[in-house]
């Protein structure tokens, strides 16, 4: 039985078993590959449990009022028996428990020894991972050994399609709390699935199942074989469960050890054909056996450890907190399906519903341009899928072209509910957040810079950026010879129903200004491609003069020397409520009275703003306008959302505030290692992690990909020796090893050679020579 080798820095570890804490490790401990996640419960579960496997683009809205990513059938579900007796905490004794993720293959280990009657005890080992190689097929052995005494040892183990999804929890009087067997039992809950056919063909077991509104057939189809010839072995079935029951008559200290291969069908899979039952059971008959299936998973680990990994030497606990994010970077997204996305809790949990929202363009894009190129085209992919829906969006508002919407799911259709779950409290997000449409050009037009794909950007790409132009021409209203945008709310999502507000307004104008180019270099370099889009959605050279006019006149801060922008029409005018006091992690509490729905009246700011737009934009104002309303809108900023801290780290290097760098990225690093937010148990903030590789590497790593070029200039921590990563630049990879006075480089891939900027002095790089720069010498 194989284990994870604890190195420090690539290994995350729960030592004892505590009930209190089973949620968050459930989030914390999910294994998956992009195409599925499953949360980290315990294979025979426990009372408070909150199991969950998601397949990613598997919707469905029947039974709750807001679509929700389905909480799909369970593969995992595993019962050992010694004696009758069921070893799970509850109804045995813990007498140790250990368990281990190892970020470099992505495998979950177990070891629990429990006591059962006359003290004798019994081990427990599993392990578990979601395959990389092959992302339809998941994994999980398991070992028993009775360690005292003889034992009969029954083994139940099988595929569970009686799940639901959370729905809500009651309205009690505030400051109720209840317990953590309980609190999951609380809330209300919604089915997404009917159960239509289980059975076995010979020893294989399968379940099929169909959601209810979307229509998607489901298959999973189970293959359990053992190492030891039990005493009997029976196939067992309901019409929601299929599995396997085995009995073994175990001498002390033998093991004995089971093997479930677990193939994974849906009728939405794109490219696929063949009905889901017939592709889940081809899955298995194309894999030979669990070590062979883990071998080829952990070498394609392997591979995306290679191009993605962001090393901090000398800071152990810094260092392991960023490739966990990573990690789960990596088991969030899908490279071969392009119709899907990152949902804010990415497939680690039922937070948020599963719904996509900004964060994937901003907070995430960036690591997986980087990083993992053809990802990146793959969850751009999904905004051109759902640009259909995106279109509605903007018709059901009374304009042209295509609008975004705040929450999305597999339609591209607005899913942001319309309250909060209390019903108290109205969500305007949905109405005004605007923004994310041109957040979506920001990252078309950022990929095909750092990528060199003109291919993508002239083609799927265009069409996106014409078709949301031509939204924003609407939108804007005419307030004598300029344009304003009203009613609108801000990424600071305290404040709604405000005009201008400088971050929209300023990135709509870049929008129309990149649209505009675009079609302009389509003219000259792919006059037959733009044909084709003026064929398919009627886009027109007066479109392109429209949009050229619209950025001339919309109000937008665009002096490099502008001094401290005002985040909105009426900003300025705002009661200024002091922040005295800040909690455990050193952020800042509400002022007394105040909480998200009543700051409106306020300055206090949810998230960065303005800070927002210098953090997106940084070459199109002065260093001194970057200080300037840093140093304002910091102190004013509560950080109440986990996109905040990474934001402000990045910035405050960037314009020499380094003081408080450190503990913005401790705040965004260990938001869910050490869940300094009190909410791991629901999923992860995916969105965190992103921002957590970009506090890294643009961050302390002075790193800034321009349109000139690649620029470095690392300002590390004292407790950092080497920040060591890799970055993709237009078909080439180039290594960085960067430390405090001095930086290495080294470029791969064929070509001619590659200048960048390293402390502000240009470097040569010739493909595979090591190029070392001092801090203080010349070029």
């Amino acid at each position: 039985m194989t284990t994870a080798v604890d190195t420090g820095t690539w290994t995350v570890t729960e030592e004892g078993w505590d009930p209190l804490r089973a949620n968050y490790f459930e989030t914390v401990f999910t294994v998956g590959n992009g195409r599925l996640g499953t949360r980290g419960s315990l294979e025979e579960r426990h009372t408070g449990a909150l199991p969950g496997t998601f397949l990613a683009g598997v919707y469905d809205a029947y039974d709750s009022p807001v679509i929700d990513l389905v909480n799909a059938p369970d593969w995992l579900t595993t019962e050992v028996y010694v004696d009758g007796l069921l070893l799970d905490p509850l109804a045995a004794t813990v007498a140790s428990h250990r368990r281990s993720l190892d970020l470099r293959t992505g495998v979950l280990s177990r070891d629990t020894v429990f006591m059962v009657a006359n003290d004798a005890r019994v081990r427990i080992r599993t392990e578990r991972f979601a395959s990389m190689a092959n992302r339809d097929l998941t994994a999980l052995r398991l070992e028993v050994t009775p360690l005292d005494r003889p034992a009969d040892i029954t083994v139940r183990t099988g595929i569970d399609g009686d799940r639901k999804n959370l729905e809500r929890l009651p309205a009690y009087p505030d400051g109720t709390t209840f317990p953590h067997d309980l609190k999951w039992d609380k809330w209300a809950r919604s089915t997404h699935f009917h159960c239509e056919e289980t059975g076995f063909v010979g020893e294989t077991g399968h379940l099929v199942c169909r959601t209810i509104d979307s229509d998607i057939q489901i298959a999973y189809v189970c293959d359990v074989g053992v190492d030891t010839t039990p005493a009997r072995r029976r196939q067992v079935r309901r019409h929601d469960y299929v599995g396997v029951e085995v009995d073994f008559d175990v001498d002390a200290g033998v093991s004995v050890t089971l093997d479930k291969l677990v193939g994974i069908a849906t009728s939405r899979d794109p490219g696929e054909s063949g009905a889901p039952l017939s592709r889940a059971s081809n899955t298995l008959l194309r894999t030979a056996d669990f070590e062979t299936a883990q071998a080829s998973s952990s070498a394609a680990w392997a591979q995306l450890w290679a191009d993605s990994d962001c090393e901090i030497v000398g800071d152990e606990r810094a260092a392991l907190a960023l490739r966990f994010g990573i990690y789960h970077l990596l088991i969030a997204a899908n490279p071969d399906d392009p119709t899907v996305n990152i949902g804010a809790k990415s497939l680690s949990g039922e937070g948020y519903r599963g719904h996509v929202f900004w964060d994937t363009e901003i907070m995430m894009l960036p690591f997986y341009m980087f990083t993992q190129p053809k990802t990146a085209r793959a969850l751009l992919g999904y905004r051109h899928h759902t640009l259909p829906g995106a279109r509605k969006v903007s018709s059901d508002n009374e304009t042209r072209g295509a609008r975004y919407p705040w929450e999305s799911a597999d339609t591209g259709l607005e899913e942001c509910p319309l309250f909060t779950p209390d019903g108290l409290n109205r969500f305007y997000t949905r109405d005004e957040e605007l923004h994310v449409t041109a957040d979506v050009a920001y990252a078309i037009v950022r990929y095909a810079d750092i990528t060199g794909d003109v291919d993508y950007l002239y083609g799927e790409g265009a069409e996106i950026l014409f078709e949301t132009a031509r939204y924003w021409v609407d939108r804007c209203e005419s307030d004598d010879d300029a344009l304003a945008l009203r009613t609108v709310m801000g990424p600071d999502e305290f404040h709604s129903h405000v005009d201008d507000n400088a971050f929209t307004n300023r990135m709509v104008q870049w929008h129309l200004e990149r649209a505009v180019a675009v079609h302009s270099a389509m003219t000259a370099e792919r006059p037959r491609a733009l044909a084709d889009l003026e064929q398919r959605i009627g886009v027109t050279a007066d479109d392109a003069a429209a949009w050229a006019d619209s950025a001339r006149r919309i109000v937008a801060p665009t002096d490099p020397d502008c001094g401290v922008i005002e985040q909105f029409d009426g900003y300025f005018d705002r009661a200024v409520v002091p922040v005295t006091e800040w909690d455990a992690n050193d952020m800042p509490r509400y002022p007394k009275g105040y909480n998200h729905f009543n700051c409106e009246d306020t300055s206090l700011l949810k998230q960065p703003d303005v800070v927002m737009l210098m953090f997106l934009l940084p070459d199109d104002y002065s260093l001194a306008t970057r200080r300037a309303n840093y140093e304002f809108y910091e102190p004013r900023t509560l950080h109440k959302s986990s996109l905040s801290p990474s934001i402000h780290a990045i910035v405050g290097l960037q314009v020499g505030d380094a003081s408080k760098a450190e503990r913005y990225f401790a705040r965004s690093a260990f938001v869910d290692l050490d869940d300094n937010q009190g909410n791991t148990e629901e999923g992860m903030h995916i969105a965190s992690a992103g921002g957590t590789w970009q506090v890294a590497t643009h961050g302390f790593g002075g790193f800034l990909a321009s349109s000139d070029g690649l620029h470095f200039s690392p300002s590390l921590p004292q407790s950092w020796q080497r920040l060591r990563f890799s970055v993709h630049w237009r078909g080439r990879k180039i290594r960085a090893d960067l430390g405090h006075d001095d930086a290495s480089f080294e470029l791969i891939g064929a070509g001619p050679a590659e200048t960048i900027t390293v402390w502000d002095r240009s470097v040569s790089l010739s493909p595979g020579r090591l190029q070392t720069v001092g801090k203080t010498e010349r070029t």
